[in-house]
């Protein structure tokens, strides 16, 4: 399988507007937002991407390609890159920073396990079921086939779908609980242009409902301006 396009490096003008001085410790790793305060809306934030490329070419379905395969191979790049991001900030996401796994308001993710019973859990608990399922399938031969001639199981769209709602959850998170941290480090040109194109791509090929994005469609309406 192939993979979506890496981003290229961020140039001068994208450059970080805060130091990782100017984050005081005792805030690090703290729900840094609430209902009233969304820093991740400010232009000055909102405007900021590490590339200025037509995503809207990187998400279309390329003349001649079969769509499961193209839905895979994009599956498995935007694993990488949010298992990627998420890293660089886990250190901010402990059970006690983070006692729920939540997004923008008063949203909170449960983990459903194999019986079906839905488990309230801390932040990095749940991020960590999610990273390892998706690890899981994209490794199934039986699901993310690789070998040529291979064929794509029956309800792998809904398995593609499935994955995409917990990246998306991924970044929720991110944005709603660590995004002054993203600051701090440099990394919200990154964010944004992440999100942006995982969401631009979930529209275009219908991976995830109106309900599953509601709780940052403010940030996707400001995003979408800035297109």
């Amino acid at each position: 399988m192939g993979g979506c396009h890496s981003y290229p490096s961020a140039t001068k003008a994208d450059e970080k507007t805060l130091q990782p001085s100017d984050f005081s410790n005792d805030k690090r790793g703290i729900n840094n937002n609430n209902q009233e305060e969304r820093p991740y809306l400010q232009q000055q934030f909102v405007c900021q991407r590490i590339t200025h490329t037509d995503i809207f070419t990187l998400i279309a379905l390329p003349p001649g390609v079969d769509k499961a395969e193209w839905l895979a191979s994009n599956t498995v790049a935007f694993f990488k890159h949010i298992n990627l991001f998420s890293s660089a900030l886990s250190e901010f996401c402990t059970p006690s920073t983070c006692p729920n796994a939540c997004g923008p308001g008063n949203t909170v993710y449960f983990w459903t396990d194999d019986h079906g019973r839905k488990l309230k859990c801390s932040a990095p608990l749940y991020f960590d079921y999610a990273m390892s399922y998706i690890q899981d399938l994209l490794t199934d031969e039986d699901v993310f086939p690789t070998k040529a001639g291979s064929v794509f199981p029956t309800g792998f769209f809904l398995l593609v779908q499935k994955v995409f709602l917990l990246l998306f959850r991924t970044l929720a998170h991110i944005y709603w609980a660590h995004y002054r941290e993203a600051l701090a480090l440099g990394l919200h040109p990154h964010l944004n242009t992440l999100f942006t194109h995982l969401t631009l791509f979930c529209r275009q090929h219908a991976l995830l409902d109106q309900e599953d994005v509601e709780p940052l469609q403010d940030l996707i309406a400001a995003l979408g301006r800035q297109a």
